[in-house]
């Protein structure tokens, strides 16, 4: 059975606050892995798309940034956020809404399908601009409330609030209000037991903190326990250059193969030789992309002695060549570049 996927729609126009958008995604992937950590890879999870003032998805984000890309799946959103935007003052949010009239109406639609709409301090102004959210409450940073009044006067404020969850609309007044925003996201969107676990984590707790400290000072927590997984995956990393055993591997983690075989089965949902291709294949990706070694030197460097074997095995995991990576994500000038550059240097 597929886990249950809630999936938000993030809209960038020119003027928005990237930031805003990348806090937000590791929030979400935060939540994410709280999620999986107690249900395992059954556990429901957000996921996301990043879109432009139409509606369009955005190109795919290059390199280490590929974690903030589309996640979702195909289908309507459950949600749209929208961040707040680089403004100088009140008449050019104003401006800002003005030149994004297809995003306004989009909200609207949103809104009209049963979406949640979040937003961050000046994106406030995109929402209510949708005429969707008359009689509801926002969040906004104090400097923007009475001019958002005068433009709104049937859309509530919350003087005294960091962030408001009204129904459809959840706002923050400022990027530090993105944390409560995102709690209530996971208590609406994956349930009460994973949001109270999202708030535990991610809020912070001063009298937990020093009780943690103490019960350290005075060894009332001992160390975390060992696992079976722990063992075997500590050692696949220390050891991706070496043949797979099986056998091996599971009397490293003190354990027969059938067991060690469930294990993984049921907390990873893969076997322990699909697990070590991911982590060959993340070390090749990082060598691909910042050393001037051949895909062969790379292929042993990462435990196989075949480099056609590497070559399928990074085509699986990663949907093109070593080559075609390489030539994509390279932090490294080519190298007859590079011998150019020396020489003249």
């Amino acid at each position: 059975m597929l886990a249950p996927i809630f999936s938000v729609d993030i809209c960038l126009v020119p003027e928005s606050a990237l930031g805003n958008a990348l806090q937000f995604i590791d929030l979400l992937r935060s939540a994410n892995l709280l999620a999986r950590l107690r249900l395992g890879h059954h556990a429901p999870r957000l996921a996301w798309r990043l879109r432009d003032a139409g509606g369009r998805p955005l190109p795919a984000l290059p390199g280490p940034w590929e974690v903030y890309g589309d996640t979702a799946v195909d289908g309507p959103a459950q949600a749209t956020f929208i961040p707040s935007f680089h403004a100088a003052d009140i008449p050019a949010i104003r401006q800002v809404v003005a030149r994004h009239p297809g995003l306004v109406r989009q909200i609207g639609v949103a809104v009209d399908a049963g979406q949640t709409v979040l937003t961050v301090g000046s994106g406030a102004w995109l929402a209510a601009a949708s005429g969707r959210l008359q009689g509801r409450t926002a969040s906004l940073p104090w400097f923007y409330m009475a001019g958002f009044a005068r433009d709104f006067p049937g859309i509530g404020l919350a003087p005294d609030q960091d962030w408001t969850d009204d129904g459809p609309w959840m706002s923050c007044a400022l990027p530090h209000g993105l944390s409560q925003l995102a709690i209530a996201l996971v208590h609406r969107a994956l349930g009460k037991e994973l949001g109270d676990a999202c708030h535990t984590v991610l809020v912070p707790d001063h009298a937990r903190a020093r009780a943690a400290v103490q019960a350290n000072a005075q060894q009332h927590i001992p160390a975390t326990r060992d696992s079976t997984l722990a063992r075997a995956i500590a050692w696949m990393e220390e050891h991706l250059d070496q043949p797979y055993s099986l056998e091996h591997l599971a009397q490293v983690a003190a354990v027969s193969t059938r067991t060690l075989l469930r294990h993984f089965r049921a907390e990873l949902a893969q076997s322990p030789l699909d697990y070590l291709h991911a982590l060959r294949c993340a070390r090749a990706k990082v060598m691909l992309e910042v050393t001037l070694e051949s895909v062969p030197s790379i292929a042993v460097a990462c435990g196989y002695a075949d480099p056609a074997a590497f070559r399928r095995i990074f085509v699986r995991h990663m949907g093109m060549p070593p080559a075609e990576y390489r030539k994509r994500h390279a932090l490294r000038a080519p190298r007859r570049r590079w011998r150019v550059d020396m020489a003249g240097a």
